[in-house]
């Protein structure tokens, strides 16, 4: 029997309501993300946050990292203050993600951020985020709906081999985007406008801006599948 490599997720940690429960702490995800992870040939695993400082130890049991979409990056950890604009409620998930990715870039565990999950790699290699896109209808989709616009994958980079294609028509939702460029990364993707849609680093570090679990196209995670089914290197 062939085995399958294990996908962390990353979840959510809010309030949510089941059954007859009323509101209740609650770690959740929506069932795409490890629906994704199931098609493209992996088994997912949900990692709820917890302290920092298990994050290594926990990684060490896993063969890839995928760190969700979500609320807002808090502005405070690439030093700014919040635009009127900025919902960033979610201090656990962003001190827990940007350990295990922290711990990811430092083991070569094959990573791939969505969405929220780009940005968030972004600022932990020291960039910083476009705090809202005035212009950015055709990135935010309506309320309870997804978007969806072109990117063009840029040539030379590894998302370029996965996505060949001039233009690539994405899910999306999302009103933040990548201002400077985090240390070690390289832009792989821009919209039609000059977003940043996707950056990229050593090994299997992926970003993108989109929601690949949104849609039927398995090319990305599938990529990093494979890459995680090679054992990382030691030391």
């Amino acid at each position: 029997m062939t085995n399958k490599p294990v996908i962390g997720i990353s979840t959510y940690l809010t309030e949510a309501k089941w059954d007859h429960w009323d509101a209740q702490r609650a770690v959740l995800l929506p069932h795409r993300y490890p629906l994704l992870v199931q098609e493209a040939g992996g088994v997912p695993l949900l990692l709820p946050p917890q302290p920092a400082e298990h994050a290594p130890d926990l990684l060490a049991r896993v063969d890839g990292l995928v760190i969700a979409g979500g609320p807002d990056v808090n502005p405070s950890l690439y030093g700014q203050q919040p635009h009127p604009r900025t919902r960033a409620f979610a201090p656990e998930r962003d001190l827990w993600e940007a350990a295990l990715l922290r711990a990811a870039l430092a083991a070569g565990l094959p990573v791939l951020g969505i969405c929220r999950g780009m940005q968030l790699l972004n600022v932990v290699c020291g960039g910083t985020l476009i705090q809202h896109l005035e212009e950015g209808a055709a990135h935010l989709g309506s309320p309870n709906h997804y978007g969806s616009h072109p990117v063009r994958p840029l040539p030379g980079t590894r998302l370029a081999q996965l996505l060949p294609e001039a233009e690539v028509v994405v899910p999306t939702f999302h009103h933040q985007a990548v201002d400077r460029l985090g240390e070690g990364l390289t832009v792989s993707a821009r919209a039609e406008d000059g977003t940043v849609e996707a950056v990229e680093g050593e090994g299997f570090v992926l970003g993108v801006q989109w929601h690949p679990e949104q849609g039927t196209d398995l090319r990305v995670m599938e990529a990093l599948v494979t890459a995680a089914l090679v054992p990382t290197p030691v030391g």
